[in-house]
């Protein structure tokens, strides 16, 4: 694909590529297909030998045929258009300077005639080019936008729709259709409708060949032959995919090029380091010897494997190969012999020797075989000692000594690095921590309570050891890992200080079991015994110690100077009689009873080098994996009870891309449901949602959508209602049922989002208890209350507002109260009415305009569609029921709660000069506007701070959430900042910002309001802004501090009176911001 989509494809019109892949197609970097003036369907062509084409379709164009007449007319060949006379390298290298001359294709435009497959001599002859090639058919067409729509119009018209589903679905026999012959034939220059219908076999093909070419006849056929291009069509022939690994390709044999083939090749036995093993050598071919001598003597082009299998790498030395240790293996190379920082760059390197017995290990690596890469080798400024050469003279071997700091560039993985320094230096994995710490990470989650970690001590297990009874002291320099939950109670007692302690999933045939190996941290492996040590203590005070034999570990008939770490059978795998565990190494630190020792003899051991080759590589992979979604799981606790900005969603795409997202289904609905905070369990819930998303894999339709499902209600009642644990469970318990297919995982999700969405209003409508209400005189029947309100500009901070990001991160908007041509553009006013009943009337853009709609209320069960935002009347009849001069739900009709407290009803008009979904915050302040006016008819007094407050809890029963930054920069006059703290209860400070006299005038004589016609609902909009929150990418968390802090530079600078130029520098940073929520409509637009 990269050389149609990376190359082929650039430059080209809008349309269709259509490449088979049963071929391999090489192109040059830069093919340049001129492009002007195309229309209709373009084949794209290589070069190939006549020889090749026998057996393959070539292209035949007008110029060819034009050429082929006027030669027979006047005995003399002119090369037309297509050819061209070119210059080339030897070979595919930079190091050659030779070039030979050639003629080659030149980019052809033209018009195809015809297309020949399997042609006779004479035919393929025609369609050759002054160097003998010929344009083969290698695959590859462009359909312009007009011949694809074209083409595709044809899928419904018989008898073509056989070749849909639709069709063999109807009933219709299916027909099989050739690309090139059936479809890019009928438009050829050279072919009659008669000859191409005719051509088409049965009657059934006869009739789409004729739809066909109806269809598509009369769209151009224009090829482009790419120079410099090879083909080799993919055949199930040995011998074809033989030559294609050591020849060269077949459609290009007037081309040079360099393929090579790595190979095992008996080693050197000059290098007695890697006797016994295999190194890399290479079958090389097709390479002129002037580039073979060049490239072979450079240390970079070492990576390109340019070595002669016949001669030996440490010349001279006169070893040559066997005859057969010379076979090709693979397509990368196999390294053998080489320690840890000898890894080969950008290559797959096997890992079957490294000095200490670890045989087949495969690893990736990117590291340079000439250096480390922090410093390089001798290097002051790195770890790596001096090199000693390598056998090939280009790859370094390093030493490092027990208790060396590792750079970076050398740091082994942690799999070698447990069998080579023993030292605990991949974080991942280990966590070091200073003497008498405490991990309280692990503390909480019941791993190793009471656990204390030395220092350099490092700890995996795979499960939580809650079992564990007492402390348990782990000293410095230690490595535990592969440790079940039973293996906490064996090592309360044992002395644990530079020990390495593992566990390890072993296969013996087809009997699994586990076996537990211990050795010291600064141990030996493969130094005599009389020379080394084990635990850290010479082997003769080790076996005075513990009453073990040498016999015991050691054969007879093993030499003195093999007997080493490496194949001491130390460790017991098998019992006859009894169940082996962790106690039976653990004895070897502090050996007390003799039957400890008669039951360890009594066990069949293995050394190391024996147990190497029996561990059961997929059941430890599936340890550590389970082990990983484990550590996810306390993870997934940690952060949402500690309140923590890290991102919980690479978690979720894990765990469904490897099938545990069942279990991390079931963590969150457990914090959800425990956690007795409604903010904690809103995340748990977005959390799931998340879950639930990456399950449809992209399939499933949008994310965002209604969530109003009955077989949600149920337990949409109990979240309503403050049962949060009870709503959890119902709601797991509905969703087992939807989770057969993507469409109902994205329903389900949605309803998920739809529970958090009223976890999230129960947490802000604890601002409640800042709305103070007092008494004030009821005002006469028939007297007017009228409030008008400006619009608001947020100048920086929007979105900080937002709820569940104000009170779980924090906010502070920047706002601005602006008149609109002069007026106050928002407003409402009411008024009581002796008739028992709720008026609610909308009036045009001023009070005295036209009523645009009009709603009379007399039942409670009018005000029922409250919480509905496009109900009518919704946001009227939610304010009458937040400021509580109507009671819902109540048992008293309507009509009797209006007589008794107010004798009679009320009339409320309202209005708006703005249009709908300006941005200017014209719902809010609307809502404020009618509240503060209800109020004071009502015979209440509310300050702008209860009203604030009010407000918020009033979007939250209508349901279309939305933060405070609206209703602040309408109530509060001129210019202010608003701020929120990251707590619960939600409240907001209103700080007023007094500006520099003549500054307010300054800033009227910039500000220019212009309407673009595009509306941005906040109910759409909050969503895609909650959800982004809820995934705590660091993006999203960066950018809301960024928000914050941008808004108290804002006000910073505005009470200092900076020039329009630096506030609109200050407005355009947090545009970006606001713009990095990827919310649609925005400012910028207006500048396009």
């Amino acid at each position: 694909m990269w050389p149609l989509s990376q190359q082929l494809c650039v430059g080209s019109p809008p349309g269709v590529w259509v490449c088979s892949t049963d071929m391999l197609l090489t192109v040059p970097s830069a093919p340049g297909i001129d492009w002007d003036g195309f229309q209709g369907v373009r084949v794209i062509a290589v070069p190939g030998s006549q020889a090749y084409a026998r057996n393959h379709g070539v292209y035949l164009t007008n110029e060819q045929v034009s050429r082929s007449s006027s030669s027979k007319g006047t005995g003399v060949l002119t090369p037309p258009v297509p050819w061209v006379l070119r210059s080339q390298p030897c070979c595919g290298c930079l190091t050659c300077g030779s070039l030979k001359s050639s003629l080659w294709w030149s980019h052809s435009q033209g018009l195809v005639h015809n297309i020949i497959y399997k042609g006779t001599e004479a035919q393929i002859q025609q369609c050759a080019g002054p160097d003998g090639t010929v344009p083969l058919v290698c695959g590859v067409v462009f359909f312009s936008s007009d011949a694809a729509e074209q083409l595709l119009a044809t899928h419904v018209i018989p008898p073509l729709d056989a070749c849909t589903y639709m069709g063999l679905d109807s009933g219709a026999p299916p027909i099989q259709l050739s690309l090139f012959f059936d479809i890019v034939l009928c438009m050829a220059g050279g072919v009659t409708e008669q000859d191409f219908v005719k051509g088409g076999g049965d009657t059934s093909v006869r009739n789409a060949r004729s739809v066909l070419w109806a269809a598509l006849h009369a769209f151009p056929l224009s090829m482009a032959c790419i120079p410099n291009a090879s083909y080799d069509y993919m055949t199930t022939s040995a011998s074809d995919h033989i030559r294609s690994l050591t020849l060269l390709p077949s459609s290009a044999s007037h081309l040079c090029f360099c393929k090579t083939a790595h190979s095992h090749v008996d080693v050197c036995p000059s290098t007695p380091t890697l006797a016994h093993t295999h190194v890399p050598g290479l079958l090389w071919t097709g390479t002129c010897p002037t580039c073979l001598c060049a490239l072979g003597s450079s240390p970079v082009s070492w990576r390109m494997a340019l070595r002669s299998p016949t001669a030996c790498w440490k010349e001279p030395c006169g070893w040559q190969p066997a005859a057969s240790s010379s076979t090709v293996t693979s397509r990368y190379v196999t390294a053998m012999g080489v320690t840890p920082s000898c890894q080969w760059m950008g290559s797959r390197v096997r890992w079957p020797w490294l000095g200490y017995g670890i045989h087949g290990y495969e690893i990736w690596s990117a590291l340079p075989p000439w250096g480390c890469l922090s410093g390089g080798a001798g290097d002051p400024g790195g770890c790596c000692p001096p090199q000693a050469q390598g056998p090939d003279h280009h790859w370094p071997v390093r030493h490092w000594e027990p208790g060396q700091t590792l750079c970076h560039g050398c740091k082994p993985w942690p799999e070698i690095l447990q069998f080579m320094s023993l030292q605990p230096h991949d974080k991942a994995k280990c966590v070091r921590l200073a003497p008498g710490s405490c991990w309280p990470q692990l503390v909480s989650q019941g791993v190793f309570p009471f656990m204390r970690l030395g220092s350099g001590s490092g700890l995996g297990t795979q499960g939580p050891a809650a079992s564990s009874q007492g402390p348990l002291e782990i000293g410095p320099g230690c490595l535990l890992s592969g440790l079940t939950v039973g293996s906490s109670s064996a090592l309360q007692g044992f002395p644990l200080r530079d020990v390495v302690l593992q566990g390890h999933h072993v296969r013996l045939r087809d009997l699994p079991c586990r076996v537990f190996t211990l050795t010291g941290r600064l141990d030996d492996w493969q130094s005599p015994a009389e020379r080394a040590t084990y635990l850290n203590m010479p082997w003769a005070e080790f076996f005075h110690r513990t009453g073990i034999r040498e016999g015991d570990v050691w054969d007879a008939e093993t030499p003195q100077g093999s007997r080493c770490l490496l194949s001491a059978r130390l460790f017991p795998v098998l019992h006859a009689q009894e169940a082996l565990g962790l106690e039976d190494v653990l004895w070897l630190l502090a050996p007390v009873a003799s039957e400890r020792l008669a039951r360890w003899r009594a066990a069949w051991r293995m050394s190391w080098q024996e147990l190497l080759p029996c561990l059961d590589k997929a059941a430890e992979l599936g340890a550590r994996q389970a082990l990983f979604f484990l550590q996810g799981q306390h993870k997934v606790r940690r952060v949402l009870l500690g309140r923590q900005d890290s991102s919980l969603l690479p978690l979720a795409r894990s765990a469904v891309h490897e099938g545990y997202h069942e279990a991390v289904l079931g963590t969150l609905d457990e914090v959800a449901s425990t956690a007795g905070d409604a903010g904690i369990a809103a995340r748990a819930l977005a959390c799931i949602a998340e879950v639930l998303g990456c399950m449809a894999r992209g399939e499933g339709g949008l994310r965002s959508g209604p969530a109003a499902n009955r077989e949600w209600a149920s337990a949409f009642g109990r979240l309503e209602s403050g049962d949060i644990a009870g709503g959890v469970r119902e709601l797991a318990a509905e969703r087992q049922k939807w989770m057969s297919r993507p469409a109902l995982l994205v329903r389900a999700a949605r309803h998920y989002e739809g529970a958090e969405q009223i976890l999230v209003r129960q947490a802000v409508m604890s601002s409640c208890q800042f709305v103070a209400v007092g008494q004030a005189d009821l005002p006469p029947l028939g007297h007017w209350v009228q409030v008008a309100c400006p619009a608001r500009l947020d100048f920086s901070g929007g979105w900080s507002d937002t709820p569940p990001i104000t009170y779980e991160h924090g906010g502070a908007v920047v706002d601005v109260a602006v008149l609109v041509d002069g007026c106050w553009p928002i407003g409402a006013r009411v008024r009581r009415i002796s008739e028992p009943e709720l008026r609610l009337i909308s009036l045009g853009g001023t009070p005295q305009s036209e009523v645009v709609a009009e709603l009379v209320c007399r039942e409670l069960e009018h005000l029922q569609d409250y919480c509905q935002p496009h109900a009518p009347g919704a946001l009227l009849k939610a304010a009458f029921i937040c400021t509580q001069v109507v009671q819902f739900p109540s048992q008293k009709p309507l009509q009797a709660q209006l007589m008794e407290s107010f004798r009679g009803g009320f009339e409320v008009h309202t209005w708006s000069k703005l249009p709908h979904g300006s941005g200017l915050g014209t719902s809010s302040i609307l809502a404020g506007a009618v509240m503060a006016s209800l109020y004071r008819a009502a015979g209440k007094a509310a300050s702008t701070e209860s009203l604030i407050h009010a407000v918020l809890h009033l979007e939250q029963r209508l349901t279309t959430g939305g933060g405070w930054q609206d209703q602040v920069g309408g109530l509060v006059p001129g210019i202010k900042i608003g701020r929120s703290k990251a707590q619960l209860p939600l409240r907001v400070e209103v700080e007023e910002i007094q500006v520099p006299d003549g500054f307010t005038q300054t800033l009227n004589d910039h500000l220019l309001l212009v309407y673009t016609g595009k509306t941005r609902l906040a109910r759409n909009l909050l969503q895609d802004v909650v959800r982004n929150w809820y995934a705590r990418l660091p993006s999203a968390v960066q950018n809301a501090d960024a928000l914050v802090s941008n808004a108290e530079e804002c006000a910073q600078a505005l009470r200092q009176g900076v020039t329009c130029h630096s506030l609109g520098s200050v407005w355009t940073a947090t545009g970006s911001r606001r713009n990095a929520w990827h919310l649609g409509v925005s400012r910028w637009l207006l500048a396009a």
